[in-house]
């Protein structure tokens, strides 16, 4: 009976050193797999605060990169005016006549259509021509039988276009011949 007691005593022994080694064991192996998963999750926080990092970088590079092209724009278009600023100056020192004032003011008037030209920077065309209110606006008419209805007769300030994008409108007045009719 004893013989008996020690067989069950072992058989209960296995079985609760198999019960006891099978939860270690899936304790181990939960603990691996947390461990495991800890190490990604770490690896991902990291990979994201790297990306973080590179768009910051890459936000702060793109605005750097259009203040710069801003400021090169500006010092281009802004460098033709520097000459026609030294020629006014010279201008309001001189102690000349009113002829030669007016004389240097209208070579300066050119400098500066010149330096707009380079730009392509044009007039709209105005006097001598039919209204057009894309690129003309009337500030008034000029009763008279002499020129067609509608036609430009006074320009009152110049307007401008870039190639075909319209600047600002000419401010003019126009022609109002009751006996013509247009179209």
């Amino acid at each position: 009976m004893q013989d008996e007691m020690t067989v069950d005593a072992v058989q209960e022994g296995d079985v609760a050193s198999g019960a006891a080694t099978e939860p270690i064991s899936e304790t181990s192996a939960a603990h691996a797999e947390l461990e495991q998963v800890k190490g990604e999750r770490d690896q991902l926080i990291d990979r994201l605060a790297r990306l973080q990092a590179e768009f910051e970088n890459a936000r702060k590079r793109e605005a750097k990169e259009r203040a710069d092209a801003r400021d090169y724009v500006v010092s281009n278009t802004v460098e033709p005016f520097l000459g026609v600023m030294d020629n006014f100056q010279l201008a309001v020192r001189s102690e000349g006549t009113v002829e030669q004032l007016r004389s240097g003011v209208g070579l300066i008037l050119k400098q500066m259509e010149d330096a707009l030209r380079a730009m392509n920077v044009v007039p709209v065309e105005t006097v001598g021509t039919q209204f057009d209110p894309r690129i003309h606006e009337a500030l008034g008419s000029i009763e008279t039988k002499e020129f067609p209805d509608h036609q430009v007769l006074e320009e009152i300030r110049r307007g401008y276009k870039i190639r075909e994008k319209l600047l600002r409108p000419a401010l003019v007045r126009i022609a109002a011949n009751a006996d013509q009719v247009t179209d």
